[in-house]
């Protein structure tokens, strides 16, 4: 039956994204029941196959009895279930918390479209998550972007719809390079299915390398646009700020790792004398330098709280790659680990930015002075994240910095750990400030709006926080995990 449930949870996920919109055109709440139910069990059964795989080992699911490499293949491991935990963690109480914040941000005869858009996105990136087809993941980023643009656009402003068509255009150029990279392995080794694509390269290789190299290209920068890895970041600042407040936390948390994922089992198919002689991984360490500071420098130039924690979201995807770009030891767990560390802390951030705006109306960080004081309980969830954010110790930022650091050193490339704490410094100029004006400075900003939180907002946001402290003192869970992660890889 186990064997059974990684397509069960995508057929529950696809399923329930057409049921939602029949149920909100009568009984919104319905609607809404029944997205928030799916999520749950999206969370149990990346639970129970944890479990499976950690006791029984990683297994493949054949759609249809058709093997690879002619039948599309599902491959449960170590990685999958780490990410599928993510997503439906995330996924599930930013929910929760939108239940009464979609109320204020989008219209009611939206709203269910919204839960359909939400779910289709979420298993586009299950999907990914758990495809081992080249060509099956190229059919799920580009459900990906689709839905994603629907998640920014369905506020029915000017500049969401301006947000998502920059989107759309840039992801449809990733997506090409993409696909023109797929089609370029296919070629060379005349299969599509990972396995089997990793067992025709190093022949394919000695006789074709130049087609080989240039499909490494594309795959670069063909996920690096959908990543908003720098300078290919140009879409996301506008895109995350201007949603509606769960999407910009879903965007942030979610879908620009989930590209960094596809990465990782992407480079652990080419042979690794690919990589010793051309440098790949330098570039994107450079890249994920680059990106790691000047994130930090655009967050700075923000008063927009959203577009600050948007333009943050660069740095800290630079963190993600510069593991990737080591791609070996403790640098990869770090990078892997800040795949959960960042998308637990930046939701929260981006939730206690959506508890402010709905509870004040104000949006502007110059204006943020006496927060603390009217809206305690949010602006100490955000006090935690901005410390994670840093890398403080006993937070879980400072965990994944800790392993890049490591990494660093035991590649013998020192230069990176300066870049972490220059990056780390830069995160204390713009974040400490806010945190100082919010309890430290005088009279509250006077505003329109004065709204009582509810208590279905407030816990996602508590609950954030609390796991962003629990990993920062007790991370050992992850990081054995993620050991596995990459001994299932073939990496060390």
């Amino acid at each position: 039956m186990f064997q059974q449930l990684p397509v069960i949870l995508l057929i529950i996920l696809l399923g329930a994204a057409f049921i939602v919109p029949l149920l909100g055109r009568k009984r919104e709440w319905l609607a809404f029941i029944l997205t928030a139910a799916v999520l749950f069990a999206l969370f149990l059964g990346a639970i129970v196959l944890l479990f499976v795989v950690r006791y029984h080992g990683p297994f493949t699911y054949q759609l249809g009895n058709w093997p690879p490499p002619w039948g599309i293949e599902l491959l449960v491991d170590y990685l999958a279930v780490y990410v599928l935990m993510i997503l439906g963690t995330i996924a599930f109480l930013v929910m929760a918390y939108g239940a009464r914040d979609l109320q204020h941000e989008i219209g009611t005869n939206v709203r269910h479209w919204y839960y359909s858009l939400y779910l289709l996105l979420l298993f586009a990136m299950s999907g990914m998550a758990l495809t081992n087809d080249l060509f099956n993941l190229f059919v799920f980023m580009e459900i990906s972007a689709i839905a994603s643009c629907g998640i920014i656009s369905i506020k029915e402003e000017r500049r969401c719809a301006e947000a998502a068509l920059k989107y759309l255009i840039l992801s449809t150029l990733g997506s090409g390079c993409f696909l023109l990279a797929v089609a370029m392995l296919y070629m060379v080794t005349g299969n599509l299915n990972l396995q089997y694509v990793a067992g025709g390269l190093p022949a394919a290789l000695s006789l074709y390398p130049y087609n080989i190299l240039i499909a490494l290209s594309l795959i670069i920068v063909g996920l690096g646009v959908k990543a908003a890895l720098f300078p290919l970041h140009v879409w996301l600042p506008d895109a995350h700020s201007a949603a509606p407040t769960p999407s910009s936390a879903v965007l942030s948390a979610l879908v620009i790792k989930i590209y960094a994922v596809a990465m990782v089992k992407i480079f652990a198919v080419f042979p690794a004398e690919l990589f010793a002689v051309v440098p790949v991984l330098e570039i994107v360490l450079i890249l994920s330098a680059l990106a790691a500071v000047a994130g930090s420098v655009f967050a700075m130039l923000q008063d927009d709280i959203k577009k600050m924690l948007a333009c943050s979201s660069i740095a800290q995807i630079g963190f993600v790659f510069m593991g990737i770009g080591f791609f070996e030891g403790q640098a990869l767990i770090g990078g892997l680990l800040h795949i959960f560390n960042h998308a637990v802390i930046k939701a929260m951030l981006f939730l206690a930015a959506g508890l402010i705006i709905y509870a004040t109306g104000i949006r502007r960080i110059s204006e943020f002075r006496g927060l603390g004081m009217r809206l305690p309980l949010t602006m100490s969830a955000f006090v935690v994240g901005a410390l994670a954010m840093v890398g403080i110790p006993g937070t879980s930022g400072f965990v994944s910095k800790w392993y890049l650091a490591l990494g660093a050193l035991e590649s013998g490339k020192p230069f990176y750990i300066v870049v972490i704490l220059l990056s780390s410094l830069l995160n204390g100029v713009y974040y400490f400030p806010i945190v100082i004006t919010a309890f430290f400075g005088s009279e509250p900003q006077p505003s329109t709006e004065r709204r009582d939180l509810p208590l279905s907002m407030l816990v996602p946001v508590l609950l954030l926080a609390a796991a962003t402290i629990f990993f920062g003192f007790y991370p050992r869970p992850l990081v054995e995990l993620l050991q596995q992660v990459l001994a299932s890889q073939g990496l060390r």
